[in-house]
């Protein structure tokens, strides 16, 4: 396993890849790694012959700088569990080197419609900005043809496929099912945040969706 921290290398690598005729897979992560993460890699590798893990801490996934400054940077951890795992290349790169010209310089594209709606209706940075980076791996040919993308992120995957096929891009994005703790609790980076009493609350969180579709569909069955 390579770990590259610039894209021009990354593109080499890739490049030569795709010249062999070799499918490859982006797996795009903020590191911290977890079990629904090996997830991704499990269905990448079933899918694709070269596997490409990005580990980015995007700092335009941050509202607050406080949180930014306090999310785990795992890096040494996440690479051994990637090695165990199989993956080809991890593609670590600085801040720097994704936004050369600085965050609110940079360019982003705004997908009307689903950029705004539900969690980009009350962030007060615009969505279109906090999928930068995956967007960016895309649009650079660093996902070559196949990234993998979990659907606990919904609406990033809808507004990323939307991107793709408005984009006119040759790329399968493959959405993953999430993966769940015993109690039902969705696995999350962000989960460790949680004290003991708010960790035996949160499982009810899912119960309660779950509650609510159930009567949902049986509302549309009865009408």
């Amino acid at each position: 396993m390579l770990i590259i921290e610039t894209l021009p290398l990354l593109r080499q690598h890739i490049r030569r890849a795709r010249q062999e005729g070799k499918r490859i897979a982006l797996v795009p992560t903020m590191g911290n790694l977890h079990d629904g993460h090996m997830k991704l890699v499990d269905e990448a590798k079933a899918r694709a012959d070269i596997v490409v893990v990005s580990i980015f801490v995007n700092p335009m996934q941050f509202d607050r700088a406080d949180d930014l400054a306090r999310y785990p940077r795992t890096l040494q951890e996440d690479c051994e569990k990637l090695k165990k795992r199989h993956a080809d290349f991890v593609f670590a790169p600085a801040p720097a080197d994704v936004y050369p010209q600085g965050t609110e310089e940079s360019t982003y594209v705004d997908v009307p419609g689903i950029s705004t709606m539900l969690e980009g209706a009350s962030r007060p940075r615009p969505l279109p900005r906090r999928v930068y980076h995956r967007q960016q791996a895309v649009q650079s040919g660093a996902a070559g043809r196949l990234p993998a993308l979990v659907r606990k992120d919904f609406q990033q995957l809808a507004l990323i496929r939307k991107m793709v096929a408005d984009m006119g891009y040759d790329i399968e994005i493959v959405g993953v099912p999430i993966v769940r703790a015993k109690d039902g609790l969705a696995l999350s980076s962000r989960n460790g945040y949680l004290t003991a009493d708010q960790r035996k609350i949160a499982p009810g969180l899912s119960k309660v969706m779950n509650t609510m579709a159930e009567q949902l569909s049986a509302k549309e069955l009865n009408r």
